[in-house]
């Protein structure tokens, strides 16, 4: 896939060590800021089963057998580190948030590696992979050797640890071809919920081919048919030498259970990699605490399938926060596991260590438990230790205390590049070569109020949160006439896109339109939430106080022919018939709007099969008006994209009352490319199965370049607000 060059590793578990003379850098340090800096890159501690006392795995018939149990001594741990976190949850998010950056000993080392290393997507996860990798050296000798590294990512997006593994191997110095695939839920994909979807695709959207989304395209790994499809879609692969797995959840919500919320998620990602890994591998898990019993069987399983089994905090993860990497190194084979590797991909999925655990608490030997329970309460006191003092900081910092963290923070920038050897990369030689998209999907805005003021507002229904929500004034405030008239999108675009490159993309029907990659993500739960209880139908009125756009035609057809899809009974104002032709399309005044949107295949045939009968007869310059629900789904989104090859403009204005919102298309000119196009996707429509659904058919890549999602995020946005409008106003009647 790529050519690097790469440096050769002192083998699994060697670590980087600093060289007997400091450089003059950190020499000007104190030695007691030089040895707390020292400290922070420490927290490791590893497995290791005592002399006569084998550590193996149990008899797979009785794993996942028994019911969930518990360990009284990490359950005090648990219980004292959440009286601990109580404390935290009056506290107003962005100014506790804010302070604990101020006093992260490694809070600046990102910011430095940005500048002087040059690091593409360098994020905190960039930083910590680097990290680890430079602890461990995660890449065994032979995968260096042979001089083709493989790699399989899950739960990746954004990338950064594929960015931060291209930048280890590119500023190295053996010569190697690294091969990558990744996996994460899809952040197109309109079924997947935000709270548990990264919206970041700057890395993705360069580099969909390598990622690996399901047959459903979803990207779940924790759907088991999903677990089978990528081991045949790293087969090119001749060894994956190494797995990470970086999955969460939004745990926001109770914090507190955070470790058996994710258990689950890495249960999955766990038994991929052991289905994934060839012999001399290693796997990177990211976990929390680990007191319960999820946790306790994972780690057993992990130290009897690898040679070497760590528990680490990076320096450059927050040590406030209860993440901890699992850092396995030496994968055994699959020979010894397999017969319970069988019995866990039978019962792999979601629910897969709910209601039993993976094994009876009489298997795990007493050695181990002793072992984990030392290592938890390391950890534990580190985490406290960390949370007390910020606490104590939050009301009353010295000069002094202050002067003393910027020196530590200062230090532990300087120490983390010259113990890692971070070198500077030029820019063509990223993974992504020509640098960031200029389009972003739209990321969620971030939390506010204290933990516990979000808790009493995720109590209270969408109206309550949408009136002390940040919206509020821009809901409230009536539609004027001119909505939507400078938002143009021009074409026609062909030149730009390679049209021999779409594609049509299947997958399982859409339950509902969770998210989009064209709206603000906020104002979309907020309108489901609200659909949910009281649906947009022909019988919620219209706001008499918003200005009346019924003229919308007449300014058209002043100008030109014009062609309009659908039924005309809710254009209230005289038409000038001879310039106005309407073509059948889908009925809008009886047909609700749902949390489905423009997600339903019924209403997505109907639509496409009207714009391609339209597009059929169209003469040259003419206007069409297609009329839409919304534009959220990478279906329409595709067709608004054809259309944008066949017009001079697109533009949208929002009728009074009928359909949402009206999408205009001026300047027709044919284009027999997209016609054929058009008439594929209808074949292929009409042949699908019940259970499925056709979910786009022009490539992402062509979807998020240019100005087209821009104009899809303005539409969208605008008809967003106007159904929580109508909603709002009905409500209060």
């Amino acid at each position: 896939m790529f050519s690097k060059d790469c440096r050769m590793s002192k083998g699994h578990g060697a670590k980087q060590r600093l060289p007997p003379d400091m450089p003059d850098i950190l020499e000007s340090f104190d030695e007691v800021i030089l040895e707390e800096v020292k400290q922070l890159f420490m927290k490791v501690r590893r497995y290791s089963a005592p002399p006569g006392d084998g550590w193996c795995l149990p008899d797979p018939n009785v794993a996942l057998c028994d019911r969930p149990w518990s360990h009284p001594p990490l359950q005090a741990l648990k219980n004292s580190l959440n009286e601990v976190k109580n404390q935290l949850s009056d506290k107003d998010l962005p100014v506790w948030h804010q302070h604990t950056c101020s006093t992260n000993r490694a809070g600046t080392v990102t910011s430095h590696l940005r500048e002087t290393a040059n690091a593409e997507l360098c994020t905190q996860a960039w930083a910590k992979f680097y990290e680890i990798q430079g602890t461990f050296g995660l890449l065994s000798d032979t995968a260096l050797q042979n001089g083709e590294p493989n790699s399989v990512h899950l739960c990746e997006a954004p990338g950064a640890f594929i960015s931060a593994l291209n930048h280890f191997l590119q500023t190295s110095r053996l010569h190697c071809d690294w091969t990558w695939a990744a996996n994460t839920l899809n952040p197109y994909h309109e079924a997947n919920g935000r709270s548990c979807t990264i919206a970041d695709d700057r890395l993705i959207a360069h580099t969909l081919p390598w990622w690996f989304f399901g047959s459903d395209n979803t990207g779940d790994i924790m759907v088991q048919k999903h677990l089978l499809e990528l081991q045949k879609f790293v087969s090119n692969m001749h060894n994956v030498d190494l797995v990470t797995a970086d999955g969460s959840f939004d745990c926001q919500g109770d914090p507190g259970e955070q470790e058996s919320l994710v258990a689950p998620l890495q249960y999955c990602e766990t038994v991929c990699a052991l289905l994934l890994l060839s012999p001399g591998g290693s796997f990177v898990l990211k976990m929390f605490t680990l007191f319960e019993h999820s946790s306790i069987c994972l780690l057993y399983l992990l130290v009897c399938c690898f040679h070497s089994v760590h528990v680490f905090k990076p320096a450059t993860s927050k040590s406030g926060n209860s993440e901890v990497y699992v850092v396995c190194l030496d994968f055994k084979s699959k020979t010894d596991i397999r017969p319970l590797l069988s019995k866990l991909i039978r019962n792999y999925g979601p629910d897969m260590v709910s209601t039993v655990a993976l094994f009876p608490k009489r298997c795990i030997p007493k050695s181990f438990l002793r072992q984990h329970a030392d290592i938890c309460a390391f950890f534990h006191q580190l985490q406290i230790n960390t949370i007390q003092e910020n606490l104590r900081l939050f009301t009353s910092m010295t000069s002094e205390q202050r002067r003393h963290l910027d020196q530590l923070r200062e230090c532990a920038a300087q120490f983390y590049v010259q113990r890692f050897q971070v070198q500077f990369l030029p820019r063509k030689r990223w993974v992504c070569r020509g640098g960031s998209m200029a389009w972003t999907k739209p990321c969620p805005r971030k939390q506010l109020g204290s933990f516990n003021q979000r808790k009493e507002l995720q109590g209270k229904d969408w109206r309550q949160r949408l009136v002390h929500g940040p919206y509020r004034a821009w809901i409230e405030e009536h539609f004027q006439e001119e909505e939507g008239h400078h938002e143009v999108l021009s074409g026609p675009v062909v030149a730009e896109c390679d049209l021999h490159a779409w594609f049509s993309q299947t997958g399982a029907r859409l339950p509902k339109v969770c998210s989009s990659a064209f709206c603000d993500p906020e104002l979309l739960d907020l309108l489901n939430e609200a659909l949910e209880e009281q649906p947009l139908d022909k019988t919620t009125p219209a706001c008499k106080s918003c200005s009346s756009r019924t003229s919308i035609l007449n300014e058209i057809c002043s100008q030109t022919d014009v062609v309009m899809v659908g039924n005309p009974s809710w254009q209230d104002a005289p038409l000038t018939e001879d310039k106005l032709r309407f073509c059948a399309g889908p009925s809008y005044s009886d047909s609700c709007v749902s949390t489905l949107h423009d997600g339903d295949p019924v209403y997505q045939h109907q639509l496409l099969r009207s714009v391609f009968s339209a597009l059929s007869g169209l003469p040259a310059g003419s206007v069409l008006v297609v009329p839409l629900r919304s534009a959220l789904t990478r279906f329409t989104a595709s067709l608004v994209l054809a259309l944008q090859f066949c017009f001079r403009s697109i533009g949208f204005r929002l009728p009074a009352c009928g359909p949402p919102v009206l999408l205009l298309c001026e300047g027709f000119s044919s284009v027999p490319q997209i016609n054929t196009i058009l008439q594929e996707v209808l074949d292929l429509m009409e042949t699908l199965e019940s259970h499925k659904q056709l979910q786009q058919f022009a490539p992402m890549e062509q979807l998020i370049g240019g100005s087209l999602p821009h104009f899809l995020l303005n539409l969208n946005n605008t008809v967003l607000r106007q159904q929580l409008h109508l909603l709002l106003s009905f409500q209060r009647r």
